[in-house]
């Protein structure tokens, strides 16, 4: 039994630098593998770009801001209608629809009117855009109320048009406008013919992105309709205008900054994806024997070779050329690129050095 375990222990030892004397190694480098563009959605300005180039990003991580074009109610009133849907091309619905949104005022008269009735006098005759008038009717003065003016003829001067913001009329009646508040004949501007308020038509260009308001909903002068963008969206809406990274990895570069304009799948940055990882290294002709595709191999980084620890690779691939020198020229040995892929932790980053063990 003596013997035996004196034999055992010998082939132990006479092994162990045998196993050692098989496994070459080489020196390394970790490298990005491949690249993923980050792509903008849709056509619009780029705002609150969130990334620099080196940054580590998660899956969800924001990216930038594309900003849409938005319009706005331009009056109080009512949604009559509602033509388009999100994902629309604006310009296919007003040419089907006239507009992509129509309101209802909330003021329902509107008076055509001409300064011929005025008082004469050269003051009475400049009517400005937004001024506030009164209003009475001339039959027997028991319909007044109050507008402001809202339109100038631009072909004939002495016609200009009031939107009535108080009192009650009745279609077709025959109004006197006033800018005093006591119907001072020397007030009197003009005079005018009760109408029905024109319904709004909202228009805009490019694709409907996000729809806000339905028929039948209120709104007030300001109030945010709906957001489009320039191009097309082929029918695909995306109700969040935030890009986000859908890989975990580094940002490689920065390719729009705040204030871009960008189209349609412009490239916004791109990523190295931390899953792409691979180590390079570089193979002598004399070693390419001792390394196959497919061989298995063990990485240890420089920063961390006290403390043993390994990952474990596979050769992916092997150059069939050979590198050349800085010079251009080739070197005496020829040289050859192999790649081996590996699993990171979040402890590896692209340009460390290594190790790699190939038994």
């Amino acid at each position: 039994m003596k013997k035996t375990a004196t034999l055992g222990a010998l082939l132990l030892a006479l092994t162990l630098p045998l196993a050692a004397q098989a496994e070459t190694v080489f020196a390394g480098e970790v490298t990005a593998g491949t690249t993923q563009v980050i792509a903008a959605p849709y056509g619009g300005l780029v705002e609150d770009v969130r990334v620099r180039v080196g940054d580590s990003v998660k899956i969800g991580d924001p990216i930038a801001t594309v900003e849409t074009s938005k319009t706005y109610a331009s009056t109080d009133g009512t949604v009559s209608g509602v033509f388009a849907r999100e994902g629309d091309s604006a310009d296919g619905v007003k040419t089907q629809y006239g507009a992509l949104v129509y309101i209802e005022p909330i003021n329902r008269y509107t008076l055509e009117c001409s300064t011929e009735k005025g008082y004469n006098s050269s003051e009475n005759r400049y009517i400005h855009i937004g001024e506030s008038v009164f209003l009475k009717c001339t039959k027997d003065g028991s319909h007044q109320g109050r507008g402001v003016v809202t339109g100038l003829d631009e072909k004939e001067d002495n016609k200009f048009t009031v939107e009535v913001t108080g009192g009650e009329f009745y279609m077709g009646e025959t109004v006197d406008i006033y800018r005093s508040e006591d119907y001072a004949s020397a007030s009197r501007i003009g005079r005018g013919t009760v109408g029905r308020t024109k319904t709004v038509a909202v228009n805009a260009e490019g694709s409907v992105l996000k729809m806000h308001v339905k028929a039948g909903d209120t709104v007030e002068r300001g109030e945010l309709l709906f957001e489009t963008v320039t191009g097309t969206l082929d029918g695909l809406y995306a109700p969040d205008k935030q890009v986000v990274s859908d890989t975990a990895g580094v940002i490689a570069t920065v390719d729009a900054g705040n204030g871009t304009s960008v189209e349609k799948d412009a490239k916004i940055a791109t990523i190295y994806p931390n899953d792409a990882m691979q180590i390079k290294m570089v193979i002598s002709e004399a070693d390419l024997m001792d390394v196959t595709v497919g061989g298995k191999a063990e990485i240890e980084f420089n920063w961390d070779a006290d403390s043993g620890r390994r990952f474990e690779g596979t050769i992916s691939s092997i150059s069939y050329l050979s590198e050349k020198q800085s010079d251009g020229t080739a070197s005496q040995s020829a040289q050859y690129v192999a790649y081996v892929d590996f699993t990171p932790d979040e402890t590896v980053r692209i340009g460390m050095t290594v190790i790699v063990y190939v038994e």
